[in-house]
Parts: structure tokens; C-alpha cells; sequence
């Protein structure tokens, strides 16, 4: 199950994700984050509707976490739709359950079978985890993008974007007693792009070239304007390319909270990297990537996917 805040980049993993064989997409769920949470339930409708995978997962509709949302956004880098200013709408209007009551339908149906994957904000798996307390064990694992373990975040000096979006959220994933991956910003951020991505898409004419054509280069050329970078990181991918090959990662078992206070910590991640360590350890935390494995995955994965 992937549950994300579409993002470009989360385009990207949606059309990895929905054309690997390997993988059974039991339930997508939206997020708010990146764009508020109606836009991020319309382009979750849009991606999957323009993509048109052969089997076609449930859909869940984003809802604003109950806390409020931090007042930033991440629009900057992906458009004011979120999809690099496209202006895609969805054709069909069918009805979607909320996305906490999807997860957890969704993991009553396969109990203890359901890998769940958070791209974005953590709000509707920990909304799921509050409806219903019981979801906890029957989740087979969690694997996070994002937090950070350097403590230099990405929307704050402390905070990587999606923890601090929703801090309440995170801190209650965090503690609550369920197998845990997580790989930190600074780790996403060494599975670089340049231009030459553009030109290894798939066609234009094929259903995973269009999308992709259409909105990559709006996030180069942002990327490029705000941050004066010639590259791109695809955080959202990272996950499905562990699940893909997991020998890309090197792991370690670690103890983490979200700060959800202070005006200049919220949403920062801490690990006790005390010696001895006192709290107990509750994820593991990938520290290392393999690079050049990943990045032939991800461009395997695009070829399959281009076949449909």
C-alpha cells in the first residue's frame, strides 16, 4: 500500500509502482503536504486515471490533519497543482473513502501482508492507527521517506518537510509498536538526476512518457531557479526501489522521536546516538546507498513500465 502527497516526484513512484509485477498495490491513499488535501486527492485520481495500469488499486481521499498543517508548503518546487502546473483533472468522479478508513480496511482484508509506504506527511496513517488502535498488529512493516538523521532539514534548518507538515502525526508513527524503515533525507538526496533523465524517459506516445515528459522539466527548471542546483532528487522512489532490490541500503537499528514544540524544531527528527544509548531502539534507519545499483533500477523499472 503507498500513501503519498503527489509530487512530482510521487508521480514518479506512482508510475514505477503501478507497472512492477512484483508488486500488488492493494490501496493507494492520499496526503496532504505538498498540496492541500483536495488537490492531493485530484491528483491522485489523475495520475492513476492518465496512467491507466492494468489492474487499477482502491483509492483513498486525502483529509487535513487534525492538528493543522504547518504553514509552509512545497509548491515551490512543484507547481501551484502540485504536478508542475498542468492542470490536470480528474474524468471520472468516483466516490473514495477517506484514507485512514481505506488503510485500514485494506489491512483487515491481508492481515499481516500489507507493507505500507509513506512517501509524504504521515497524517492518514497515524489518523488510521487513532480510528482504530488494533491496526497496529496487523501491519506486516512502515517504510518512511523521510525525516532526516544529520539534523539538517530541507523546509526548516532542522525539519525535513515532511515531518515537520505534520509533527503529531510522525512522533505517534514513531512510537507506536510497529516495524519500522525509515531513509532520511540525507540519504535520498545522494540518488541524484541530471537532464540526461529527460532524455532516458520513456516515448512520449506511451502512457508513462507523457506523464512523465509533462512534468519532470518543470521540476528541473524549478529545482534549478529556487535552489540554484542542476540536479533533481527523486525522494519518493527510494522506498520502491528498496522493495525492489533492499541490498541497495545499508541499515541500522535506531531509536527516533519527531519534536512536535519549538518554534525552531518543529517536525526535527532525533536519534539517540548516545554511548551507551538510552532509549530502546524502535526502526532501523538506512546510513548508507549503493548509488549506481539504485539509479539501474529506477531506469529498469522505467523501461518495464514503458512497455504498457
Amino acid at each position: 500500500m503507498l500513501i503519498c502527497d503527489p509530487g512530482i516526484d510521487d508521480a514518479v513512484a506512482l508510475a514505477l509502482a503501478l507497472f512492477d509485477p512484483r508488486l500488488e498495490i492493494v490501496g493507494l491513499a492520499a496526503t496532504a503536504g505538498t498540496v492541500d488535501a483536495e488537490q492531493a486527492t485530484r491528483n491522485l485520481s489523475t495520475i492513476v486515471e492518465r496512467l491507466d495500469p492494468p489492474r487499477i488499486p482502491r483509492l483513498g481521499a486525502a483529509v487535513s490533519p487534525e492538528a493543522g498543517a504547518a504553514v509552509s508548503n512545497n509548491t515551490v518546487l512543484h507547481g501551484a497543482d502540485g504536478l508542475g502546473n498542468v492542470d490536470w483533472t480528474p474524468v471520472s468522479r468516483q466516490h473514495m473513502l477517506p484514507a485512514d478508513k481505506l488503510i485500514s480496511d485494506c489491512l483487515r482484508t491481508y492481515p499481516g501482508q500489507v507493507s505500507v509506504i509513506c512517501t509524504g506527511p504521515l497524517t492518514s496513517l497515524a489518523m488510521a492507527f487513532n480510528r482504530d488502535p488494533a491496526l497496529v498488529n496487523l501491519i506486516d512493516r512502515i517504510v518512511i521517506a523521510g525525516g532526516t538523521v544529520d539534523g539538517i532539514g530541507d523546509v526548516t534548518p532542522a525539519a525535513e518537510f515532511n515531518m515537520h507538515f505534520d509533527p503529531d502525526a510522525a512522533q505517534s508513527v514513531f512510537q507506536s509498536p510497529t516495524t519500522k524503515s525509515l531513509i532520511p533525507l540525507e540519504i535520498s538526496n545522494r540518488l541524484t538526476f541530471g537532464w540526461e533523465l529527460i532524455e532516458q524517459l520513456p516515448p512520449k506516445y506511451t502512457t508513462v512518457g507523457g506523464l512523465l515528459h509533462a512534468i519532470l522539466p518543470y521540476y528541473f527548471r524549478a529545482t534549478h531557479q529556487e535552489l540554484g542546483r542542476e540536479t533533481i532528487s527523486l525522494q519518493a522512489i527510494l522506498p520502491l526501489l528498496m522493495l525492489t532490490d533492499p541490498i541497495i541500503l545499508t541499515w541500522e537499528e535506531m531509536a527516533g522521536a519527531v519534536e512536535t514544540g519549538g518554534e525552531l524544531t518543529r517536525g526535527a527528527t532525533v536519534f539517540d546516538r548516545r554511548q551507551p544509548r538510552r532509549w530502546r531502539d524502535n526502526m532501523e534507519v538506512a546510513i548508507d546507498l549503493d548509488e549506481d545499483s539504485a539509479r539501474d533500477i529506477f531506469y529498469n523499472l522505467l523501461k518495464f513500465a514503458a512497455r504498457h
